[in-house]
């Protein structure tokens, strides 16, 4: 009896290991497959940059790469999310696997007649209908499974404005579209799906997160960080000098500012926690330091080259326009960061956790070539921004096959890995682009865009203030969760033209809509990027978010200073230009001891207000309000005052301490 149950024991434990095994090979199974599909979608991409096909005697349209890797993409979603949301699953159910070999079929199919539909759109009208009836869906539900609800419910309410549109009151009022005509243009055309929107992701942000991921598999995050603690790790509080500076050089080339704490947050928040900062501060300095990156220059996330294409812009008009913008950003954190390390008597970073600055550079200087070929090839060729992506991509491999990063050579199997991870991650962004391209032929094909513009021009026409404000709000609102390129995307598509159309200068309009739709990161109740430094710090994540809100306070700030005088972007006469830039520059750091309480000692709570106000009526532009120079001039008069006030305090303080020491 006794070994009877034994042997039933046995049984059922072998059952189990059995099952569990199967789970893991299911898993495996999935990771396999999204992996083979993210790097078709590389490899299609990287093919298209150099012209390969044309070469070799392939005259295809930019449409059929787009689709094959639009087709992808909907097969590794369907694969890699399960229905009920999250990424974690044990197995890939039946239904799920159809809808992956539906997706992609439907995509392949659309790729290899495309020409046909270019030809005759007319009487390709029915097929067209019948892959649009097919593929509309099946968007809505990777919208779904990867972004959430909030953001499928926006494209559910302009999908359905399109057949009840010609029934809404007043401005909302559109024209009436025919059921089969909508779903075949919507479906196929090269204005929706296959618009810009999908043609830049695919064709241009693809190739900067390959260039991306070549860094981080090379060691270059970890030779920023190196780089960043030898400069910075001498100074006072430098252990959030060092997140601040790598995570910027980083999240530039990184495009997501999660991917960014994840990769940097894993060294500089433990850091920070050794040298005294407490949890919530540290994950927030990681956090705000992160999604700066995403508006540093010369990369931007990639949001550099798709504001440039759809302003149809040089791409150098645009970085020119982000570097104040972004300098004032990283001077605000910078200060607080090193105020708050003041504040709390916070060391320099122990000798021996600091790299000898001469030792980092000769283990890791080939990491500024890449960015170099990507400059020369971008301002003194000329090249197209994929073309640059490219060379500076292969210039990333070459460099780390010659020198290796502490005598680790790229291998081959961390470039495959770069070319699939690099394929698995772009699917969110892809599937947001062909949802963009829809709302662009929608706004379009409705009138939908005209009436969207004449109901903001109302609300404006009271007060472009209260415009901006709201336009804020939307923008934070659909950026929550996103990655930088589809966060400007979206809101480029949305937004951005009806600001432009009540005379909001372009750029200023795209970088006001980049700016809030990146706050997101931040801001709670979402706060992704905030969150995930706190689950790195070990602090409440709302407690982190609060505090990134405050270290990051000059980006809910200074975009509408930008709006109001576009001088913060380069725009307009020099001199406006020059005043505007070094009264930003001071009122930031004005500003920013107001908010942390402290200069050459604590301040009070009058003169935390005092240094606060004094900042911002240094930063409002004197060329756009009235008496500006004279308002200009009083913040400057009230910020001498407070600042020498707070001087003479603390040299008294400082005597007084000095005396008793002596007396005792």
């Amino acid at each position: 009896m006794a070994d009877n149950t034994a042997a039933s024991k046995d049984n059922t434990q072998n059952e189990k290991g059995d099952l569990l095994l199967a789970a893991r090979t299911e898993c495996n199974l999935v990771k396999v497959l999204t992996l083979g599909l993210g790097s078709l979608i590389t490899l299609i991409v990287l093919t298209w940059a150099v012209e390969l096909w044309l070469k070799i005697g392939f005259q295809w349209f930019d449409e059929q790469a787009m689709a094959a890797c639009l087709g992808l993409t909907l097969a590794i979603i369907f694969i890699r999310y399960p229905f009920s949301g999250g990424r974690d699953r044990p197995s890939l159910p039946w239904y799920d696997a159809v809808l992956a070999v539906i997706g992609l079929a439907t995509c392949l199919f659309l790729a290899y007649v495309y020409g046909d539909f270019e030809a005759n759109p007319f009487l390709e009208r029915p097929t067209m209908f019948k892959i649009g009836i097919i593929l509309i869906p099946m968007i809505w539900e990777c919208l779904r499974r990867t972004t959430g609800w909030s953001l499928t419910i926006v494209f559910s309410t302009f999908f359905a404005y399109v057949f009840i549109g010609h029934l809404m009151p007043g401005m909302l009022e559109g024209k009436e579209q025919k059921f089969v005509r909508a779903i075949a243009e919507l479906g196929v055309s090269n204005v929706a799906i296959l618009g810009l929107p999908t043609k830049i992701i695919v064709l241009t942000v693809v190739l900067f997160i390959w260039m991306g991921q070549l860094l981080l598999h090379t060691g270059a995050s970890e030779w920023f960080t190196d780089l960043a603690a030898a400069i910075m790790g001498r100074s006072r509080g430098g252990s959030a000098k060092i997140a601040v500076v790598a995570s910027g050089l980083f999240g530039s080339i990184s495009g997501s500012a999660v991917s960014n704490v994840a990769s940097t947050g894993v060294i500089t928040i433990p850091l920070m926690r050794q040298a005294g900062y407490d949890a919530k501060t540290a994950g927030a300095i990681e956090a705000v330091a992160s999604t700066g990156g995403q508006i540093m220059p010369p990369i931007m996330g990639a949001a550099a080259f798709l504001m440039a294409e759809l302003l149809e812009l040089e791409y150098t008009e645009i970085i020119l326009a982000a570097l104040v913008p972004a300098a004032l950003y990283y001077l605000a954190v910078f200060v607080q960061a090193d105020l708050e390390a003041a504040k709390k008597g916070i060391a320099p970073l122990p000798k021996d956790r600091i790299p000898p600055l001469l030792r980092v550079l000769k283990e890791g200087w080939f990491f500024v070539i890449p960015y170099a070929v990507l400059i020369y090839t971008l301002f003194t060729l000329n090249m197209p921004p994929q073309e640059s992506a490219f060379w500076a991509a292969i210039c990333v491999g070459i460099v780390s096959v010659v020198f290796g990063y502490k005598g680790h050579r790229l291998k081959f199997r961390q470039l495959w890995d770069s070319i699939a991870n690099c394929g698995r991650q772009s699917a969110e962004i892809i599937v947001i682009g062909a949802m963009a391209g829809i709302i662009i032929a929608i706004l379009d094909r409705t009138g939908l865009g005209q009436a969207l513009t004449l109901i903001l021009a109302a609300v404006g026409e009271d007060s472009l203030f209260l415009l901006l404000i709201l336009t804020a709000l939307v923008s934070i609102l659909l950026g929550m969760g996103m990655p930088t390129s589809a966060i400007y995307l979206l809101l480029a598509t949305m937004i951005a033209p009806s600001l432009i159309k009540l005379g909001v200068n372009p750029i200023a309009a795209h970088m006001f809509v980049l700016y809030f739709g990146l706050m997101s990161m931040i801001t709670p109740p979402v706060a992704i990027a905030a969150f995930a430094a706190a689950s790195l710090s070990g602090a409440k994540p709302m407690e982190t978010g609060a505090t990134a809100v405050r270290l990051g306070w000059i980006a809910y700030v200074i975009p509408f200073v930008f709006v109001l005088s576009p001088s913060l972007l380069g725009q307009g006469e020099l001199i406006n230009i020059i005043t505007a830039t070094v009264t930003a520059f001071a009122g930031v750091w004005v500003a920013s001891c107001g908010l942390i309480g402290y200069l050459f000692g604590p301040l009070s709570p009058i003169m935390r207000l005092l240094f606060f106000v004094s900042g911002i009526l240094l930063l409002l532009p004197a060329d756009a309000i009235p008496y500006g120079l004279v308002i200009n001039a009083a913040g400057l008069i009230l910020a001498v005052i407070v600042v020498m006030k707070d001087l003479g305090a603390n040299k008294e303080k400082r005597k007084a301490a000095k005396a008793a020491a002596a007396a005792e």
